[in-house]
């Protein structure tokens, strides 16, 4: 959700960046957000203004990263410098280069970082914008969070996006803004017309096998996601033995290894890559014509955040999720809320199918759209149907 909000009435060019504010559920991924508040910030921000004039606190260093990525060639033209501030490379020349800047992008641990060093402030910041509030407050941000926005000028405007208003990401939005208008945006990702979503009834024993079977069939890029660190590395060797190359990204990777993988899969070198749910946050790659959930989602945001990998920008896509006997009950209420009961439904598992021995295997052999598929291009796996991803 986005909320925007001025203690104080300023004029503003742009509607976006009024003082009138919005506030928006899950923006869908690939919906133009950054460029929504990014735009009116670099349209407001003078380039005689004291800097940092803009702060835009996200939860990792790939949004982070990605956020400065789509921002910097419209600040240039407006002779604007926008820098990225995040762990992992050295604080000296980061902060150097974020004191000269007009638009700071930071993770908040790195920010303290700089902050506590006196490297520079935030008292001229006029625009705050919190992106992904309720992924920093699930990464345990909230305490650093707090303590930069007292650092902020009350008077300055905030906008806030969210997937939720629920529980403490609704308290700090209203601690966080005054008189806030709120936006509320229903996610497109589960259109069918854009991504096709498959349901494959799969026990934990099969699922390597059942992977690497999606991973030969026709397709660009597969961004494969787990739910544990450990988990990526350990999938990408198994993968590796089954002669699939992959790259793993996770929080426990360097900066300059996260960076190297990102790289290697943006540019196709390789075609695989194996992520957990907080590392791909701001992962923004064309190109991804599969994702596969290798580990189910925890809840409805995430599989809307994980399958909008695909089917960006109105191309098409895949979203494949393994689903056991066990986790059918989960699974279908997440499809149910997103009104895939029918593809669900191919599955064969029920709500209260609670491990039955075989009816987590029903498609056990041929799931990937048959067990002899080798990189037939332009096959999809099930039912005939063509899908194309298209690599940037």
């Amino acid at each position: 959700m986005a909320s925007k909000s001025r203690s104080r009435s300023r004029s503003s060019s742009s509607p976006t960046c009024s003082p009138v504010a919005t506030c928006s559920p899950s923006p869908p991924t690939g919906s133009g957000k950054t460029l929504a508040f990014g735009v009116p910030i670099i349209d407001r921000i003078s380039a005689e203004a004291r800097r940092p004039a803009g702060l835009i606190l996200a939860p990792t260093r790939e949004l982070a990263t990605q956020i400065v990525d789509e921002l910097r060639s419209i600040a240039h033209a407006r002779a604007l410098k926008i820098t990225a501030v995040y762990g992992g490379v050295g604080l000296q020349q980061q902060g150097r280069e974020a004191a000269k800047s007009h638009i700071v992008v930071a993770t908040p641990g790195r920010l303290e970082d700089q902050l506590q060093r006196g490297a520079f402030s935030l008292r001229n910041v006029e625009v705050l914008v919190l992106d992904e509030a309720d992924r920093m407050l699930d990464m345990g941000f909230r305490p650093a969070v707090d303590r930069i926005v007292a650092q902020c000028p009350r008077d300055r405007q905030t906008l806030f996006f969210s997937a939720t208003l629920d529980g403490d990401a609704g308290r700090i939005a209203k601690e966080y803004t005054h008189d806030a208008a709120r936006h509320e945006h229903v996610p497109t990702e589960v259109k069918t017309a854009q991504i096709e979503h498959r349901f494959l009834a799969v026990e934990r024993e099969s699922r390597v096998k059942a992977l690497v079977r999606e991973l030969r069939s026709e397709r660009d890029l597969a961004l494969v996601f787990v739910r544990t660190k450990r988990g990526a590395d350990r999938l990408v060797k198994r993968l590796g033995n089954e002669g699939v190359n992959a790259v793993s990204m996770h929080g426990d990777k360097s900066q300059r290894q996260r960076e190297q993988a990102l790289a290697r899969f943006e540019s196709g070198r390789v075609d695989t890559l194996v992520a957990t749910d907080v590392a791909a946050r701001g992962i923004d790659v064309d190109g991804v014509s599969h994702v596969i959930n290798f580990d189910a989602p925890e809840d409805r945001e995430a599989y809307v955040h994980r399958i909008g990998r695909t089917g960006r920008a109105g191309r098409t896509g895949i979203g494949i999720t393994f689903v056991s006997a066990e986790q059918a009950r989960d699974v279908h209420q997440i499809a149910r809320d997103l009104e895939l009961h029918d593809q669900f439904g191919e599955t064969g598992l029920t709500p209260v199918h609670a491990g039955g021995g075989n009816g987590g295997q029903r498609n056990g052999n041929g799931n990937g759209g048959g067990g002899n598929g080798r990189n037939r291009r332009r096959r999809s796996s099930r039912g005939g149907q063509s899908r194309s991803g298209s690599r940037a």
